[in-house]
């Protein structure tokens, strides 16, 4: 099928792409056509003029337009029958009583030029095969010997006008290839007009379904954008909790600390600054060892309750003292460092206390 020549359609050319397809070959172009149908214009204008040049019938074919060609590229039949002349070809009208009394039989004919209003075509046979060579169609469509004849008389029906082509035609390489071997087609070639609709149909389509699938894989990509930021925002806010826990803890123990720190020197302060003028000693005491003062605070105590149980310190307020003697008492078991430091301060406080009574007395 390669081999076959096949114009398509081009404008409304079509008077063209009929002629190359039947001679299989590009051997017509516009300008040739157009320089047949000028001739032809020229030689109706002379036989107009014979009757006269000023008669009404000149002037009125003065005025009107060409019958054998127009702008849009068509050409009339008159060219076409002028142009195949040039290769000793002849146009026979298929339906003629002439045509019709040879009892010719259409596969026993070498090729049809059929015409329907403004558009012409070629069927003929290559090698032992007919081949419609419609420049309409996207390629060159297989007829069937048994299907020529109804394919015409379709035609006829239709309104075409089929032409025969009588004479040789020039040699082709379809025509001796095709001598050789059959082709078949398995389908059936589609108008230029079907081509381009379903070529339009399926780059909407793709279009459409790439759009699609765009949009689809953008909603998943979306949820999954989504979702990660759901779980970052979660991540972020359990992050956030355990840095507050955590600095809330810290400051809680930070505050403990320096509430306890505060306390016992708030507690010593006062009692020092209220009861017990500093001295160098106070100074050389708070620079000492908790070990030492631990053994210095128990030897004070021990002395101190040895003065009691000697009778050398009275104790005008018998409450305090016995509260005093009390806390002495309970410095044997299991007090801790504040604990006694405290009750030393006590005993101290009671001492200065009732040793100022005993002056006054006196």
């Amino acid at each position: 099928m390669e081999a076959i020549f096949h114009e398509r359609q081009e404008g409304s050319l079509c008077a063209q792409h009929c002629l190359n397809n039947l001679l299989q070959g590009e051997y017509f172009s516009p300008v040739e056509l157009s320089s047949i149908a000028q001739q032809l214009d020229e030689e109706e204008r002379i036989r107009m003029a014979e009757g006269g040049v000023s008669s009404e019938e000149y002037r009125i074919f003065l005025q009107q337009p060409s019958g054998n060609m127009d702008d849009s590229g068509f050409f009339s039949i008159q060219v076409i029958s002028n142009a195949l002349k040039v290769w000793g070809l002849e146009l026979i009208l298929f339906n003629s009583p002439e045509y019709q009394r040879l009892g010719i039989n259409p596969i026993n004919e070498r090729s049809f030029i059929c015409n329907y209003k403004e558009h012409w075509f070629t069927v003929r046979k290559l090698g032992k095969q007919w081949f419609n060579l419609n420049s309409l169609l996207t390629g060159p469509e297989l007829i069937s010997d048994t299907y020529l004849a109804l394919f015409l008389a379709q035609l006829q029906q239709e309104g075409y006008s089929i032409f025969v082509v009588k004479g040789d035609l020039p040699d082709c390489e379809a025509d001796q290839l095709l001598q050789m071997i059959w082709v078949q087609q398995m389908q059936r070639p589609k108008l230029i007009g079907e081509e381009t609709l379903q070529s339009r149909d399926e780059s909407v389509q793709k279009p459409d379904l790439e759009q699609a699938l765009d949009v689809n894989q953008s909603f998943d990509n979306t949820n999954m954008l989504d979702e990660d930021e759901e779980n970052f925002q979660k991540a972020l806010a359990l992050s956030r909790q355990e840095i507050d826990m955590e600095d809330e803890e810290a400051d809680l123990r930070r505050a403990i600390q320096l509430s306890m720190q505060g306390e016992h020197r708030s507690g010593f302060s006062d009692c020092c600054t209220q009861n017990i003028p500093h001295s160098s000693a106070t100074g050389q005491t708070e620079s000492l060892p908790s070990e030492e003062l631990r053994r210095r605070r128990q030897a004070y105590f021990e002395k101190h309750q040895q003065l009691q149980k000697q009778g050398q310190i009275p104790q005008f307020h018998g409450e305090a003292a016995t509260n005093s003697h009390t806390l002495v008492n309970d410095t044997g078991g299991d007090m801790s460092e504040n604990d006694m430091l405290q009750a030393a301060m006590n005993m101290s406080l009671e001492t200065v206390t009732n040793s100022l009574n005993v002056e006054e007395k006196k």
